[in-house]
């Protein structure tokens, strides 16, 4: 176990640093950490609260309370999911976001009662409905999604605040494992699925949607809610990328591949039989 390990949001304000061992990692695939993180699942860890601290930023860190006693932390500017979830002397870090090798691995899937039907879990882990006995729990509360209109799937943030629709028949949902999206979405990878523009509509909360685009990279920008920080689609004039833990109903579509997976997090292994491209599919890189 490394004797210190760092964490950093997306656009880099927010830092902080936990001292090891880690433990505690588990991904969590509840509906308030896909709508929060806009993936298929969070992964979490946990370190003593007495051997943590913020290296910069700490006055930035903006909360929104999903649950009684519960705060969900994130930068303002880019939107990343930061450490801060404090639960009987530990403080709670998303994985994602980590700048070192914790040393820790995942020990468990849990919440799997939530898992969404895009989302095949595989692998040996444990699975959990809630909780595996003894671990640190809160109460889960989520109303029960909109009916989706016909001919149409949506999503929504956390808060409720922005809502979409969408009509269209997406092809597949993609995996990305760059630094980038791990950063974004403070998670193993992105989920992400696309749609042409004209088949997507807002349809409540436009205004709340903020966006940061990193400054050095081509097209990427991360669009969330400022009020609770879940990660919301990003419409361009070409296609629309859309966060596949933000929605509310099947889109039909599956995930079909892993990509960047040359930059995977060293914490986290695939388990699954789909294909798998070190950059972008095909020849060549992707463009982000």
């Amino acid at each position: 176990m490394p004797a210190m390990v760092r964490g950093s949001c997306l656009c880099d304000a927010i830092a902080w640093q936990a001292e090891g061992p880690l433990e505690l990692m588990s991904h969590c695939h509840c509906s308030m950490c896909r709508k929060s993180h806009g993936t298929a699942f969070a992964t979490y860890l946990a370190g003593k609260s007495d051997g943590f601290a913020w290296l910069r930023g700490r006055e930035h860190v903006r909360r929104y309370q999903s649950s009684p006693g519960f705060d969900r932390p994130f930068c303002p500017t880019c939107g990343s999911v930061v450490a801060g979830g404090v639960d009987n002397g530990y403080v709670f870090m998303p994985a994602g976001c980590l700048d070192d090798d914790p040393g820790a691995r995942p020990t468990a899937h849990v919440f799997v009662a939530s898992n969404p039907p895009w989302h095949a879990i595989t692998g040996e882990l444990p699975r959990f409905d809630v909780c595996p006995p003894g671990w640190p729990s809160t109460e889960i509360l989520r109303d029960d999604p909109p009916e989706a209109l016909p001919g149409c799937f949506g999503g929504r943030c956390l808060c409720n605040a922005v809502a979409y629709s969408v009509r269209a028949r997406p092809e597949a949902i993609i995996n990305c494992h760059c630094s980038r999206c791990r950063k974004a979405r403070s998670a193993a990878h992105a989920s992400n699925l696309f749609v042409p523009p004209e088949a997507f509509r807002w349809t409540r909360g436009e205004e709340f949607v903020e966006r940061y685009r990193v400054p050095d990279a081509a097209r990427f920008t991360h669009c969330f809610c400022r009020t609770c920080g879940s990660s919301l689609p990003r419409r361009t004039d070409d296609d629309v990328m859309i966060p596949a833990g933000s929605l509310d109903h099947d889109p039909g579509a599956r995930e079909r591949m892993h990509i960047h997976v040359d930059s995977m997090a060293p914490w986290y292994a695939i388990t699954d039989a789909l294909p798998q491209h070190p950059q972008g599919p095909g020849s060549g890189d992707v463009t982000v």
